[in-house]
């Protein structure tokens, strides 16, 4: 038997077990149930059930709810590095700032909790509204489904909570089958916090087995985080309700010739490789004035080279492990496959079982896979350009629009590129890894639906309810 999941907040078993491996050695971290299609149509009763609950808990309570959550999540620091560590191979000083960040994320939901706000709309400004007054309030749309990723288990997970929470909405939360022990433990934490046993549910499970629970019609909203391919086919099973899809992208870095590039390149380098370069956000595609390009292709190299490979519970490290080594086998095969059709290998390439070292490819085309497609490991690709309409045509020749960055100095470049530039979220003078949990995050193209942050997706998860009345009707 091994770690039990929740089940409108009581601990479940299940005869069906799924090992947990340390990425980095291959060894088994932990043994975690996995739920079968009769436990998950359990859950979506029990947040069915638990929805009545919810949807009547004032604000301020939602609130409160939330910050103790975001304390025991700081209380319970050490362990949830602990098992960051070892069940996603991510490096001790990241692990540790994802605990900070999930923590920020249910402090920022519990602050927008109390601010949802309606509006009173002035309905005699044509003559059939004569009499009538009209308002409206946001109100829980239902129970939520959030399906999260491996590559940020814990803050990803909080990201769907906290909001769900703030709306006063159950959820239902379907980890990856590969990191589930943190969204565990943050389950024990929201009912340690009070929020109705009902409304909590943590099921994990085999993403090929989840359809019982994206198919179940009483989900008001599916909130997914992960790969293209599964969050265009869950659109598709998921139809006439709301749906965030926050998918793959494969960043473009502009680096213009009056940048700063001791800067840009320490950013760059930074960017492409944090949590192994398995974020959607990763540095992907870098773009160099040919101006500065020899000068400042050095210096992102020199940077690349000079980070700590290895063990990511050494405090030392930089790069830890990817999710598994099949994984790592596949990068090495894009990066290998790149280099057969052209692609210069600069830097890097190198694989040593789960673990990819820092790979710079020069000059690919276009149809390469590792350009194309997202990477989603330590692995960047180099060109130069010779004015910013070509690096614009470079930047947005792509199926992705997440999040896209430029190092300059030029207001003029910057406003071409504000209106232009197709992503998301356009990053100027830092890298395109940026993320500030508050901001609206999503993109468009094949990078999803919808944008995250707690304000933001406390709105997709509420319903606007109006109210309208006839005034005067009574008085005599």
């Amino acid at each position: 038997m091994g770690e039990s999941y929740y089940i409108g907040g009581k601990l479940t078993s299940s005869p069906n077990t799924i090992p947990v491996l340390f990425p980095y050695t291959g060894e088994v971290f932990a043994e975690v149930d996995i739920a079968g299609t009769e436990d998950q149509a359990r859950a979506a009763d029990s947040a069915t059930a638990g929805f009545s609950e919810t949807r009547l808990i004032p604000a301020y309570k939602r609130a409160e709810i939330l910050q103790r959550i975001a304390d025991l999540i700081e209380k319970n620091r050490d362990r949830f590095v602990e098992i960051l560590i070892h069940e996603s191979g991510k490096p001790f000083r990241q692990a540790h700032m994802e605990v900070t960040r999930a923590a920020d994320v249910m402090r920022l939901s519990a602050e927008e909790a109390v601010r949802v706000n309606g509006e009173i709309l002035t309905l005699d400004s044509a003559a059939t509204g004569e009499g009538y007054v009209g308002y409206y309030s946001r109100v829980p749309s239902g129970p939520i489904l959030c399906i999260t990723p491996f590559n940020y288990p814990l803050n990803l997970a909080c990201h769907k909570i906290g909001p769900a929470i703030a709306a006063g909405c159950s959820f239902v939360l379907k980890p990856s089958s590969k990191t589930p022990m943190s969204a565990l433990l943050l389950g024990k934490l929201v009912l340690e916090a009070g929020y109705p046993p009902a409304a909590v549910n943590v099921v994990p499970c085999f993403g090929d087995n989840s359809e019982t629970l994206v198919r179940d019609p009483r989900f008001t909203v599916l909130s997914f985080t992960g790969s293209p391919a599964v969050g265009w086919r869950l659109k598709e099973i998921f139809p006439g309700r709301r749906i965030g899809l926050e998918l793959g992208g494969n960043a473009p870095a502009v680096i213009h010739k009056d940048a700063d590039l001791d800067y840009a390149a320490r950013r760059i380098a930074e960017g492409a490789v944090v949590n192994a370069g398995q974020s959607c956000i990763s540095v992907q595609r870098v773009y160099i004035h040919n101006a500065v390009y020899d000068e400042c292709l050095k210096k992102i190299m020199a940077h690349m080279r000079s980070f700590v490979v290895g063990d990511p519970r050494n405090p030392e490290t930089d790069i830890g492990s990817m999710i598994s080594e099949e994984e790592a086998r596949r990068a090495g095969e894009k990066v290998r496959q790149a280099v057969m059709r052209g692609a210069r290998l600069l830097l890097g390439g190198i694989r040593e079982g789960s673990v990819m070292h820092p790979t710079i490819l020069e000059r690919p085309s276009s149809d390469m896979g590792i350009y194309s497609s997202e990477a989603f490991s330590p692995v960047i690709t180099v060109d130069q350009y010779s004015d910013i309409d070509e690096a614009i045509q470079m930047m947005n020749e792509s199926r992705y629009g997440l999040q896209g960055c430029i190092f300059t100095n030029s207001i003029d470049i910057l406003q071409k590129l504000s209106v232009v530039s197709e992503c998301g979220t356009l990053v100027v003078n830092d890298y395109p890894s940026y993320r500030s949990d508050a901001m609206p995050y999503g993109g468009t193209k094949l990078s999803g639906i919808g944008r995250e942050g707690p304000k933001y997706l406390i709105e997709e998860f509420m319903e606007r309810k109006l109210i309208v009345v006839k005034q005067f009707a009574s008085i005599t």
